[in-house]
């Protein structure tokens, strides 16, 4: 079988998805017995972060040690890519040394020309583009709560960003309908909008967004590397924040999530984050759950490879 890459959640068909979400909550279930399970001992998961985290390399690190396997961290300091090494040649050399790779980084084409020389399979930890891992847990957590996710409303309020992109690839895949709300100029990428097509619906009004949604989903205004855009930013969204009035135009049990970290006060209101129907405390452990399930499906379909 062909070597398998998760660079966006295209990577997977809709029954792998389903699949990798529902293997999800069963390791979850397993951690939380106390269970050993290692099925990837002896494994090697190269890490490499161009971008700083905290969910992302700890739900890696710890699930990988949970899986019996090892992670190792790799910074652009701590490699050759910092001093210049075509990014092919680093993933020649790597891919011989290590089982899967994990990238964190800024252009999308980095992981694309990566995975084009690897040998082993690369997931994307993050990119400009889309953030597929953090997709896999607030679907998880979604199903978990509320069950299949396919025929529902979710409300996605804000910028147009790259968990935005994973939503919208998550709506087609999965039979749901997502509306998004931008203030004029962040709109998403036109690229996604048109792979959509009617699984989306853009708009510029919060509250109409989140009318009768099952969900309502959000961001920080300003993303790593849009720092000096905070003051504008910050004024252009100031009518896309969630609070108790915009939750209140949702279901009846709609609930809130955010992939964190949030910024109480401009995305999200303080009541609302730390109100009854946000989840954002399960989506952020389910990092490690979904990911470790990721793992499990790449590395089984590498070894029969």
């Amino acid at each position: 079988m062909k070597r398998r890459h998760f660079l966006t959640l295209d990577d997977l068909d809709t029954d792998e998805l389903r699949a990798v979400i529902k293997r999800a909550s069963e390791l979850k279930a397993i951690q939380h017995r106390g269970d050993r399970h290692a099925p990837l001992q002896g494994k090697t998961l190269g890490m490499i972060f161009e971008k700083a985290s905290t969910r992302t390399r700890v739900s890696f690190e710890v699930g990988m040690a949970q899986l019996g396997g090892h992670a190792l961290f790799l910074s652009p300091r701590d490699t050759q890519l910092g001093r210049g090494e075509p990014i092919e040649d680093t993933a020649r050399v790597l891919s011989r040394m290590v089982d899967v790779v994990m990238i964190r980084t800024f252009a999308h084409e980095t992981l694309e020309r990566f995975a084009a020389h690897s040998r082993v399979p690369v997931i994307n930890g993050l990119s400009d583009d889309v953030h597929p891992c953090q997709l896999l847990a607030d679907l998880q957590t979604y199903t978990e709560h509320r069950g299949d996710i396919s025929g529902r409303t979710v409300a996605w309020i804000g910028d147009g960003n790259n968990m935005c992109h994973s939503w919208m690839n998550a709506a087609r895949l999965l039979d749901f309908h997502l509306r998004i709300a931008c203030p004029p100029g962040y709109e998403p990428d036109t690229r996604f909008i048109e792979k959509a097509g009617d699984h989306v619906t853009l708009m510029q009004d919060a509250k109409l967004a989140a009318t009768n949604a099952d969900l309502l989903v959000t961001d920080v205004w300003a993303s790593m590397g849009q720092e000096e855009e905070q003051a504008r930013r910050a004024e252009a969204f100031t009518a896309y924040q969630i609070d108790e009035a915009v939750m209140a135009c949702a279901a009846h049990g709609a609930l809130f999530m955010h992939c964190l970290p949030a910024h109480r006060g401009e995305e999200v209101a303080a009541g609302v984050i730390d109100g009854p129907q946000s989840v954002v405390w399960d989506e952020a452990e389910n990092r490690l759950h979904a990911q470790k399930s990721l793992l499990e499906f790449l590395l089984d379909v590498s070894l029969r490879g």
